[in-house]
């Protein structure tokens, strides 16, 4: 069995960055945006939303939110190559989750919520911004609760795929 090489970990570092900074970026939203545009005024809490989901379609959100598990899997092909086939199985294991608990509810939930949500106008009707985030809210709340623990579950299968990536390495080391 070979030791990793300086791709796979190049490749590993990079990916458990990459999961870091997506579980940062959801946990963010459960822990401090989305409580605070519930304390403001709804016509306030709507248009900063609104505001918020266009700005994110960005080149600094792309990379951690679509390549995560694309970098994540290059990971596991260069660490299977290498020999490390748990540490492989555990990077593919992180991406699935990801994949499956965050990209994909994303999609078919948070988003479509949003785009219903960027066309709202007339806020300032009596009550229709206090109906319309009081519908909004809890739902996207509770989604945004689901990616953020699969986020975090996949960044920690992929930390524990680097340990032992790494403890591999070091035994190999230990043994020369």
């Amino acid at each position: 069995m070979a030791s990793p090489d300086r791709l796979t970990s190049t490749l590993s570092l990079i990916a458990m960055l990459m999961f870091g900074a997506i579980f940062g970026f959801f946990y963010a939203w459960v822990c401090s945006t989305m409580w605070g545009l519930d304390q403001a005024d709804p016509i306030v809490a709507v248009t900063a939303m609104q505001a918020m989901n266009a700005s994110v379609r960005n080149a600094v959100f792309f990379p951690a939110f679509f390549l995560t598990p694309v970098v994540g899997l290059a990971a596991a092909a260069s660490a299977w190559r290498t020999g490390a086939r748990l540490a492989a199985i555990l990077f593919t294991a992180a991406s699935a989750i990801y994949v499956c608990g965050a990209l994909l509810p994303t999609a078919m939930v948070n988003v479509p919520m949003n785009e219903a949500l960027a066309v709202v106008t007339d806020l300032e009707r009596t009550g229709r911004a206090a109906r319309i985030w009081a519908d909004y809210s809890p739902r996207w709340q509770a989604w945004n609760i689901a990616r953020t623990v699969a986020s975090g579950l996949a960044l920690l299968v992929f930390g524990i795929g680097l340990l032992n990536l790494q403890g591999q390495a070091s035994k190999r080391v230990a043994v020369i």
